[in-house]
């Protein structure tokens, strides 16, 4: 009885569009129970991608409203479901794994729970998430990479955070889930940065809008990629990620799922004729698309994600990032409602295929 409410629930998140896949193993079974209470797994069980009020939810359950609400408050306190709120009803619908569900486990992350997630990635849960398109994460260029002047109004991060009112920061998941794992990097954790257009009492964490652009300065200077929700309206968070650590970009640097991250609509360029073959490039590029060829630095633009850091990390100069041409550009979906619609109408059309 146990085990079979776990799949239920492995297979409602496996049915939303960012995907929960099955392994060999069931390695994503344990991942569960670790996180829900088996009456939380049962409740998430059935629900989807429908925002849906307490109400109507306990009624097609049979179970007492007020014994749902209390639940769903609490699974939504730690990122289990997700809840908004209409006319002055508090709604609620299941939240994905990625990002959703996993990104919520600050708190619980520890030894066991970051190596059941290592084994799930590494037996097809990265490439199971990652490959089906549109992509979860796009890449925003470093800010001082590109000009203002032919800089895409959604890749403008600087005027995204001038249109919001809160700012937070806190430690990157993945990062936490490495340490545990043996992680093969030495950047710092505290690099996720949230915000919100909403207004709202001042809590404690809180950072100003100059601190959240000074966070962004820092991962740029030590050498992190902005990704971002793969949309143009609703962007509340920033990661700020390495290769070796975070989920998204390992789908290019281990698994081998090159458009595991929707790239920029720029690439870099390097002048041949100026580059000295200094290796800072090579070293600041995540995704390792840079490599030295004749002494100097090459940039495989197939592979080039469109960040940046080539350009803010060259000493010398020679690195540039350029707009693609008008019939490269590939525009982000709308908004989430449009992101979700495409990918589930993307899944099914390679089913039927």
């Amino acid at each position: 009885m146990t085990a079979s409410v776990y799949e239920r629930l492995a297979e409602a998140l496996d049915r939303l569009p960012n995907r929960f896949p099955r392994t060999q193993s069931g390695v994503e079974i344990a991942i569960l129970q670790k996180i829900f209470s088996i009456e939380e797994a049962s409740l998430a069980s059935e629900l989807g991608r429908k925002m849906e009020t307490y109400n109507v939810i306990a009624e097609r359950l049979e179970l007492r409203a007020e014994e749902v609400k209390s639940r769903l408050i609490d699974m939504s306190k730690r990122g289990l479901v997700w809840s908004d709120e209409r006319d002055g009803k508090p709604r609620f619908r299941l939240a994905p794994f990625v990002v959703g569900i996993y990104e919520a486990q600050l708190d619980a992350m520890n030894h066991e729970l970051a190596h059941l997630v290592e084994d799930y990635f590494e037996e097809g849960g990265i490439v199971g998430i990652m490959r089906p398109q549109p992509a979860i994460h796009r890449v925003i260029p470093s800010r001082k990479a590109v000009k203002s002047e032919w800089i895409l109004p959604y890749d403008d991060v600087k005027a995204i955070l001038l249109a919001s009112k809160t700012f937070r920061v806190r430690d990157c998941i993945c990062r936490v889930q490495q340490d545990y794992v043996g992680r093969k990097c030495d950047f710092p954790l505290k690099t996720c940065l949230s915000f919100s257009s909403i207004e709202r009492p001042p809590r404690l964490g809180d950072i100003s809008l100059e601190e959240a652009l000074g966070v962004l300065d820092k991962a740029e200077d030590i050498g992190l990629v902005h990704t971002v929700s793969n949309v143009m309206k609703g962007i509340g968070y920033v990661c700020n990620c390495c290769g070796c650590c975070c989920g998204i970009l390992r789908g290019i640097t281990e698994f081998d799922v090159k458009d595991s991250v929707a790239h920029a609509n720029y690439y870099a360029i390097i002048d041949p004729d100026s580059c000295l073959g200094c290796g800072t490039c090579i070293e600041r590029c995540q995704v390792q698309a840079i490599c030295k060829r004749d002494g100097v630095a090459v940039v495989n633009r197939e592979q080039c994600i469109g960040c940046g850091l080539c350009v803010t990390g060259c000493p010398n100069d020679v690195a540039k990032l350029q707009r693609k041409s008008a019939d490269e550009i590939v525009d982000p979906p709308a908004d989430f409602n449009t992101w979700e619609h495409e990918r589930l109408l993307n899944r099914t059309r390679k089913v039927k295929a």
